[in-house]
């Protein structure tokens, strides 16, 4: 009796919500007793009424960590699913080498610790990480409730059950701002200081605005909008102009401004730098990994780790800026290195001056130095938890990844350059601090390197785009350090 009780309940609250048109959150704290000693056993009990939430999570990216490249330049009609699962960075690198224990702490699910196909057990869903509030709830490896916690009794499944809401910033930062192994580690313009942040450091993220993530990335069935240089797929996207339609109608510089907005990205104005907060990693140095080096500090964080190898960080940075047509150009898993003396971009942004449907864009370049097999020509795929991190030993890290991957290991190994795009879009400054004519324009600064954009020079004295065959020229990025 009491299930069903409790299903007429939640089946109540669920066709009010419908019926409303719009999400609204509900106090489960009053038919929610526990108690729980597992993830698996909330779980359970979420399903007895959220069975088709369960159905829609898992034909998601958030779960699968793949699906339709439909924003890699050249595979939108693939059959095969690329993500998470199957690609490489420059950060911890790869999943597939035996590391998944790790890095599934941060996947929506328990126990997916090898690398076969992502679990298809509805009880294995972990519904707390997205929408959990209280019981401090934390995973560890393989994505399970940390049980040191728990036995400490630092955590509280139950109260973190009967806390369940709409997710908030921090439900999201949970795994967002700690990509990569750590706080402000991969994505230069998320980390734990946008928990609540200051309306300076982003303006709609702080201040009265307040906002939460799905405020822009609208959620629908559990598939949330939003691409990512860092992803291959996407459920939808997100746009400034969704809510900015006509952003300087009210300026006296709109007719300039305007016509601005059809080569230059929102962002590119409107987020001078970025790693605002708090200084994030710009390179990471796998080559010097066993070393007994004295790690030095930088903005507070260390520049090295003997499992991990040499860091670069640095704050309120000013982007590289690419021409981006919404496209990413990908190294895949086994694709042979032309020429190992030049740097491997892993994803890069697909677009130039000549392409209509490209605009300049903002971006961090995170700059590494990886393992390529020296005979086969690729990047190699490498053990790091469980392996590397605790011996220290690139043959057999290479050898125990090898196997793990399916990407056979030559028996010989080099390091080579390599380098990974990754978009910016959050830390929104104020519209009093955004970008001015100077601060482009007229050799004030170095901002912008015109002609590695494809310009002849500055556009107010050479000339604005045009569509021209003769503008095409290599590469259509221009970084700010050049």
């Amino acid at each position: 009796m009491k299930k069903r009780k409790l299903w007429l309940v939640l089946a109540t609250i669920s066709i009010t919500v419908s019926l409303s048109g719009k999400a609204i959150a509900v106090d489960h704290g009053e038919f929610i007793k526990g108690p729980f000693k597992t993830g698996e056993e909330v779980t359970k009990t979420c399903l007895q009424c959220h069975e088709k939430e369960a159905d829609d999570l898992m034909k998601t990216s958030h779960w699968k960590w793949k699906g339709v490249p439909r924003t890699v330049k050249g595979l939108e009609n693939s059959k095969e699913e690329y993500g998470k699962s199957n690609l490489l960075n420059n950060f911890c690198t790869d999943i597939e080498g035996g590391s998944r224990p790790f890095c599934t702490k941060c996947h929506a699910g328990y126990g997916w610790t090898d690398t076969s196909a992502p679990l298809d057990d509805k009880t294995r869903i972990d519904c707390l990480i997205c929408h959990f509030k209280e019981g401090n709830y934390r995973k560890s490896l393989g994505g399970f409730p940390d049980e040191k916690l728990l036995a400490r009794g630092k955590m509280d499944l139950t109260l973190a059950a009967r806390s369940v809401s709409l997710p908030n910033r921090d439900n999201c930062g949970v795994c967002h701002f700690f990509g990569g192994g750590g706080d402000a580690v991969k994505h230069g313009d998320l980390d734990s200081t946008l928990s609540k942040p200051s309306r300076e450091h982003d303006i709609h993220m702080g201040g009265p605005a307040d906002m939460n993530c799905q405020s822009c990335h609208v959620t629908k069935d559990h598939k949330i909008a939003g691409a990512s240089t860092f992803t291959a797929t996407n459920d939808g996207r997100v746009s400034c102009e969704d809510c900015h339609r006509d952003p300087h109608i009210d300026s006296p510089s709109n007719k300039i401004l305007s016509k601005h907005t059809k080569t230059v990205a929102c962002q590119t104005c409107h987020i001078p730098v970025f790693a605002k907060g708090q200084a994030t990693k710009m390179s990471w140095d796998w080559s010097t990994v066993g070393k007994d080096i004295e790690p030095q500090e930088l903005f507070g964080k260390e520049t090295y780790a003997k499992h991990k190898g040499t860091f670069v960080w640095d704050k309120n940075v000013i982007p590289a800026y690419a021409w981006y047509n919404g496209k990413t150009e990908r190294y895949l898993k086994g694709e042979k290195i032309k020429d190992p003396s030049k740097t491997v971009y892993l994803s890069k942004p697909a677009g130039d001056i000549t392409d209509k449907n490209s605009k300049i864009y903002p971006f961090k370049v995170h700059r590494g130095k990886q393992p390529m097999d020296s005979n086969y020509k690729y990047l190699s795929i490498f053990q790091n938890y469980g392996g590397l991190w605790s011996h220290y030993d690139w043959e057999k890290a290479l050898t125990d990844g090898a196997k793990a991957s399916s990407l056979p290991y030559s028996g010989k190994f080099e390091f080579v350059s390599t380098a990974f795009y990754g978009g910016i879009n959050h830390e929104i400054a104020p519209k009093e601090q955004a970008l001015k004519c100077g601060d482009c324009h007229f050799g004030a600064t170095k901002r912008l390197d015109w002609k590695a954009l494809g310009y002849a020079g500055d556009p107010m004295r050479a000339g604005a785009r045009t569509f021209a065959e003769e503008h095409k020229s290599e590469p259509q990025t221009a970084n700010s350090s050049k």
